[in-house]
């Protein structure tokens, strides 16, 4: 399996430091993070949301693997990951991921679709890096 990266540079203190994150595909070339996205609302990236999206990426196609196992193939799939990043007593932890999803599959019962779906975000492998919670709302259209 291939090895891939992604890179980060920071200049300043904390809070008015500036960042840049990238990526080996050029999806992400030096684009801003710092104290102000993370912690304020403001415009720029931040670990959390990357996270969150690496996430819904992973567990979105590891449920279609574990659907074309199971001989169904998904018309529309969609995965929000919410990212909880809270204070805790040394420092900050994310302490939970909520996923979301909503699919469309024809041939599938819900009670099927949700057994399948669990089983996606049990065995996606950035499931198993997180040391959090992890909750899913899966809805079949």
């Amino acid at each position: 399996m291939p090895t891939t990266s992604g890179s980060a540079k920071w200049q300043g203190g904390i809070k008015d430091g500036k960042g840049a994150i990238s990526t080996k595909s050029g999806a992400l070339n030096d684009y801003p993070y710092g104290f102000a996205s993370r912690f304020e609302g403001k415009p720029g990236s931040n670990p959390e949301e990357l996270i969150g999206a690496a996430h819904a990426a992973c567990f979105t196609m590891a449920l279609s693997l574990i659907l074309g196992e199971a001989k169904l193939t998904a018309e529309h799939m969609e995965t929000k990951a919410d990212v909880t990043l809270e204070k805790v007593a040394d420092g900050f932890a994310i302490t939970s991921v909520h996923l979301a999803l909503s699919a469309k599959i024809s041939g599938a019962t819900k009670e099927q679709f949700e057994e399948l779906a669990g089983k996606a975000k049990a065995g996606c492998p950035v499931s198993k890096l997180l040391n959090t919670k992890i909750t899913l709302a899966a809805t079949l259209l």
